[in-house]
C-alpha cells in the first residue's frame, strides 16, 4: 500500500484499488481551479496505470463529500475555468472506462453532486444529502448535473431538484435511484471498499468492457457533445456574463442574501 499527499487531495493505492480523497475539509472539500487541475492529473495517472483497476473518490472529514465550487475563490476572481475533464477532473472525463465509486461521506452539493453522478456507483452515508444548489447562488449545474440527473431518475423528478436547489437526504436519493447503496454514518468508505472488493474479483478487462457498453448505450454517443454544447446555449451565455453570476458567489462569501438584478 502506498499513499501520496498532494496539495488538495491524497491518493492511496492498495493493490489494484486507488482511493482519491479530496482534502480541503476546512472549506468542506469545495474546489477551485487549482484543485481541479491537480485532480485532472491524478485521474490521468489512474487512467494510465495498468495496475490500477478500480477507484473510489471520497472527502476528508466527517461533514462533507464535496460542497462544489469554492465560491469565495469564485467571488475573488469573477471567473471559473475548468480542465477538459471538468469539475474535480472527473465530471466530463468521458473516456475513462475503469469503474469509479463515489463514497459520499457527507454533504454533496453543486459540483460535488455532479461528481457523484459522473461515477459508476454511489455509496452514501445515511447522514449525507445531495443538492444541485447552483441557482441559489446565481450559477447553474453545467458540469453534467442537468444531463446526468434526468437520465438517472426521469425529467419530472430531476427538475424538482434542479429548479429548487433543495436538499435530498440519502434515503430519498436511494429511493429515487441515483444512490446505489446506503451505509451507516461514518462508514461510506468502508462500504465502498466492499463493493470495490467484489469488482476486483472480476476480470478488469470485463469491467472496462461492461462499463463502456453500459454508459455508451444508456447515455448515447452524443451525450458528451450535449454536455459541452450546453455551455453555449443562449440562456447559459447570458447567465455567465451577467451581474447575477458575480453577485451570487459574492453574497455567499459576504454571508448575506443575494440581490438578484436579472441582468
Amino acid at each position: 500500500m502506498t499513499s501520496t499527499t498532494h496539495a488538495f487531495c491524497t491518493v492511496e493505492r492498495d493493490g489494484h484499488l486507488t482511493i482519491v480523497t479530496l482534502n480541503r475539509p476546512e472549506v468542506m472539500n469545495s474546489l477551485h481551479a487549482e484543485a481541479d487541475e491537480e485532480l485532472h492529473r491524478v485521474w490521468n495517472d489512474f487512467a494510465d496505470d495498468p495496475e490500477q483497476w478500480v477507484a473510489i473518490v471520497t472527502g476528508a472529514g466527517d461533514r462533507a463529500f464535496c460542497t462544489g465550487n469554492d465560491l469565495k475563490a469564485h467571488a475573488q476572481r469573477g471567473v471559473r475555468n475548468f480542465p477538459p475533464s471538468g469539475f474535480a477532473g472527473l465530471t466530463t472525463r468521458f473516456d475513462l472506462d475503469k469503474p469509479v465509486i463515489a463514497a459520499v461521506n457527507g454533504i454533496a452539493m453543486g459540483g460535488g453532486f455532479e461528481m457523484a453522478l459522473a461515477c459508476d456507483l454511489v455509496i452514501a452515508a445515511e447522514n449525507a444529502f445531495f443538492a444541485l444548489s447552483e441557482p441559489r447562488v446565481g450559477l447553474a449545474a453545467l458540469a453534467g448535473g442537468a444531463q446526468y440527473l434526468p437520465r438517472a431518475i426521469g425529467l419530472p423528478r430531476a427538475m424538482g431538484i434542479l429548479l429548487t436547489g433543495r436538499r435530498v437526504p440519502a434515503k430519498e436519493a436511494f429511493e429515487l435511484g441515483f444512490v446505489t447503496a446506503l451505509a451507516p454514518a461514518g462508514e461510506a468508505l468502508s462500504e465502498a471498499r466492499k463493493w470495490a472488493a467484489q469488482m476486483l474479483e472480476c476480470s478488469p478487462l470485463s469491467l472496462r468492457a461492461t462499463k463502456q457498453v453500459a454508459r455508451k448505450t444508456m447515455l448515447g454517443d452524443d451525450f458528451e457533445k450535449k454536455v459541452l454544447a450546453a455551455r453555449e446555449f443562449p440562456a447559459v451565455r447570458r447567465l455567465r456574463t451577467s451581474e447575477d453570476f458575480v453577485e451570487g458567489p459574492r453574497a455567499f462569501a459576504e454571508k448575506r442574501k443575494p440581490e438578484w438584478k436579472n441582468r
